[in-house]
């Protein structure tokens, strides 16, 4: 069931990139008949080329993982109420680029910070290709700005860490072994209600061989908790598994570039408008659609540039 979605998946892109070509042939051929313009050739050559493109790049995404929905955990680094301020504007980002892109966006588990922001939280962003168009925010993100907390209006630096896993689903089995596991139960501490706050519906797991720890309070019953723990648990497995193919790839082929994840990947210098990726280069000046979720050409030009250094 999943390949055949998969397959009508491409062949909804390369029939749209057919349909834009064949309606740029058409428009030549009117051109040269002189019932079309050079502008209008023009601007149908421009559509083609954005729909070519984005085939192209769609085309990266090619790893059984790549298709899966995605968990994101951003954590405050060091910086008090500066840091979690930071996190908390990451993952605003994050849930505005799901919504624009059609993704279903829930919050799963969140510590506040003391003044303001987050210490740390996690979401999970659901729908096809989720986790192959975010796999790139893997690192660390730098924060440069004229700090608001700041009383003597000083420039700070500010970091925060972003992890993105796989969540799998029912096409991809991981076996956990329930003897594996240890168990916590606590109270909520995000929002929720009067029911969420006042009993322990909130979990905590760990994988005992592994030492991941996975902690879960976004449903109202500790039941429902403890389901999706276990599929964050597995998804946290399946990924450690994936890195540890990838270190032994990388041990073979030991001249090819890769991404070193927790390092740091991008820089968000507000006071100079400036937004850049330091793997790939891409930079631009417009900060504020960056911050309001309009990230998709930094994961493009990551998803090309990992294409080339593979």
């Amino acid at each position: 069931m999943k390949e055949i979605k998969l397959h009508k998946a491409w062949v909804s892109h390369y029939q749209g990139l057919e349909s834009v070509i064949g309606d740029l042939e058409v428009l030549q051929e009117f051109y040269a008949e002189g019932e079309a313009t050079e502008e209008e050739v023009e601007a149908q050559y421009e559509k083609a080329l954005v729909v070519l493109e984005d085939v192209e790049f769609r085309s990266t995404l090619n790893k059984p993982e790549d298709e899966l929905s995605a968990i994101i955990e951003i954590n405050a680094g060091a910086g008090g109420t500066e840091a979690c301020d930071w996190a908390e504007m990451l993952y605003r980002m994050y849930v505005l680029y799901g919504e624009k892109n059609n993704f279903k966006v829930s919050e799963v588990n969140r510590v506040s910070g003391d003044v303001a922001g987050v210490r740390s939280v996690s979401i999970e962003v659901n729908g096809d290709y989720a986790y192959g168009m975010l796999k790139s925010e893997n690192g660390v993100h730098r924060l440069v700005r004229i700090s608001p907390y700041n009383s003597q209006g000083k420039r700070m630096t500010s970091f925060a860490s972003v992890f993105v896993h796989p969540l799998i689903d029912n096409s991809i089995e991981v076996e956990v072994n329930p003897a594996d596991l240890s168990w916590d139960t606590f109270r909520a501490s995000g929002a929720g209600g009067q029911h969420v706050n006042k009993t322990e519906s909130a979990v905590r797991v760990r994988h005992l061989p592994s030492g991941i720890v996975v902690e879960c309070q976004a449903e109202r019953s500790q039941h429902m908790n403890k389901e999706k723990a276990i599929q964050m648990l597995k998804s946290r497995l399946y990924e450690a598994e994936l890195e540890r193919l990838a270190a032994e790839k990388q041990n073979v082929e030991s001249g090819k570039m890769k991404n070193e994840w927790g390092s740091q990947i991008r820089s968000y210098v507000l006071d100079d408008r400036r937004v850049k990726d330091h793997r790939t280069n891409h930079q631009t000046s417009q900060t504020d659609a960056v911050l309001n979720g309009d990230i998709g050409d930094f994961l493009k030009a990551f998803l090309m540039w990992n294409t080339d250094t593979l």
